[in-house]
């Protein structure tokens, strides 16, 4: 209709009718123009808002795994230590050995939960973040999976295994079943058992110990091992503290 109009008022040589059509045209273009970034504007807010409280609510979740990561591998270090004393002690008792030479060896894994951040990696919304959280380094805990790295570091350890070369099957199925790792609903491992039920004669936790005892490749092995497990402890805590401040970050704090 405003084409008809200027096209009008062009034959009959209306110049003003002419400039004021044509200022309607522009003004309106340009209302236009700006309610469509008004929307778009809107809507990335509201994108943006989406994502901050579904990445909040990942990484609360991951932040209360990783604490429980370094607690188990706490206890595992706690584990670590007394082997070494118990092997300093000839007269130690047997199923305190093997107990604590077992739990030095365990380990796990616990994956980063990623849907969110990759959604927000692969639609190029990162932007939409608050800056601070990005500068908190949330890209880089999940670039690295701390966990991952840890875990390979020490599934492969000498001291892993040497110590499950050493004890017999049918005392680390015994073990498994009674004296190891703690787990969830969900079976995620969530530390150690409390109290261990083992129903293993005394014999065979003797003979195990005195293999335990008498194997100074295990002993050398387990001074390394003291490395391993300390680094997995720091590492992880690192992600703790990286975390913590991703959260601050996105709740503004």
């Amino acid at each position: 209709m405003i084409l008809r109009r200027i096209i009008a008022h062009f034959r009959r040589q209306e110049w003003t009718a002419i400039g004021i059509d044509f200022v309607i045209v522009v003004v309106g273009v340009f209302v236009g123009m700006q309610v469509t970034n008004w929307n778009d504007d809107a809507a990335d807010r509201r994108r943006g808002a989406q994502y901050v409280e579904r990445l909040a609510d990942d990484l609360e979740g991951d932040l209360a795994t990783r604490r429980a990561d370094v607690a188990y591998y706490a206890a595992v270090l706690d584990s670590l230590v007394r082997t070494n004393d118990l092997l300093a002690d000839p007269a130690s008792d047997p199923q305190q050995l093997v107990v604590s030479a077992y739990r030095t060896s365990e380990i796990l894994y616990s994956p980063p939960t990623r849907a969110t951040w990759d959604e927000i990696v692969s639609s190029g919304d990162i932007s939409l973040l608050p800056r601070e959280a990005v500068d908190a380094g949330i890209a880089e805990y999940f670039a690295a999976d701390t966990g991952r790295l840890t875990y390979e570091s020490l599934i492969g350890s000498d001291y892993r295994r040497l110590v499950r070369q050493i004890i017999p099957l049918e005392v680390q199925i015994d073990l498994r079943a009674g004296c190891s790792d703690q787990r969830d609903a969900e079976h995620r491992i969530i530390g150690f058992m409390e109290q261990c039920t083992l129903h293993i004669d005394p014999v065979s936790l003797r003979r195990t110990a005195d293999a335990i005892r008498g194997s100074g490749e295990l002993r050398a092995a387990l001074r390394h091992q003291y490395s391993n497990v300390y680094s997995a402890s720091a590492n992880l805590s690192g992600d703790v503290v990286a975390l913590e401040r991703a959260l601050a970050a996105l709740r503004g704090e």
